[in-house]
């Protein structure tokens, strides 16, 4: 499949995953390996949505791939420059908001996907609610990570019930403001501005074409 020629937006994100790759490779030179490989795995994991779509039939949007990278980078930094104790806690609250709106971003997506290429119908509400599912067991998942992460290795990552529960309503509420997002471009139609990143540019298909359906569906909620 060939996607359309990218903004030059796509290179805000090769220069975050440039600056990832700087913070692995300062922390091995300055012995903290756990570190170097946590920001190795970092990027490699901003690499995900491009090596995820290059052999399906859709396409992306670069902010997408810029997201999930600023997300990655602050969690990186966050411990390489120590800015979760410098700036406590404001800095982790930041992080986790971005983390949430990516992760929702990414399930709202999803949910377009699954009605573009198959025969799944999700109303507005069941997409709202995908969303924020998402969004909160991505979190609790991370939460977990510490806590593991924590117990086996005493990294102090968690600080307390007060402050995972607040971690938890912040990624709630980057799940909800993707949400309100979502449902009110549902509802005014304009799934076609969502749904013409899966279209295959190859394929010869006219927008028209692309959108009817899934438009149609939309203004009926």
């Amino acid at each position: 499949m060939a996607c359309p020629d990218p903004s030059r937006g796509i290179y805000l994100t090769y220069f975050i995953q440039g600056l990832i790759l700087l913070s692995a490779a300062s922390s091995i030179t300055a012995g903290e390996f756990f570190l170097g490989l946590s920001a190795g795995v970092a990027f490699l994991l901003t690499m995900a949505p491009s090596l995820m779509t290059r052999n399906l039939r859709l396409c992306l949007p670069w902010e997408v791939n810029l997201l999930v990278a600023v997300s990655l980078y602050l969690h990186v930094m966050g411990h390489v420059g120590e800015y979760y104790v410098l700036l406590a806690p404001y800095y982790d609250k930041l992080t986790h908001l971005i983390s949430s709106i990516t992760v929702a971003v990414i399930a709202f997506f999803l949910a377009i996907l699954a009605e573009h290429q198959g025969d799944v119908r999700l109303t507005r509400q069941a997409i709202v609610v995908f969303i924020l599912v998402s969004t909160l067991a991505a979190g609790a998942v991370w939460e977990i990570y510490e806590f593991v992460v924590d117990q086996a290795f005493d990294m102090g990552l968690q600080h307390g019930n007060t402050d995972t529960m607040m971690d938890l309503i912040v990624d709630l509420v980057g799940g909800v403001i993707v949400a309100v997002i979502a449902a009110t471009a549902l509802a005014r139609g304009e799934v076609h501005r969502f749904i013409r990143f899966f279209a295959d540019p190859s394929s010869g298909t006219e927008p028209a074409e692309i959108v009817a359906d899934p438009v149609d569906m939309a203004r009926s909620r």
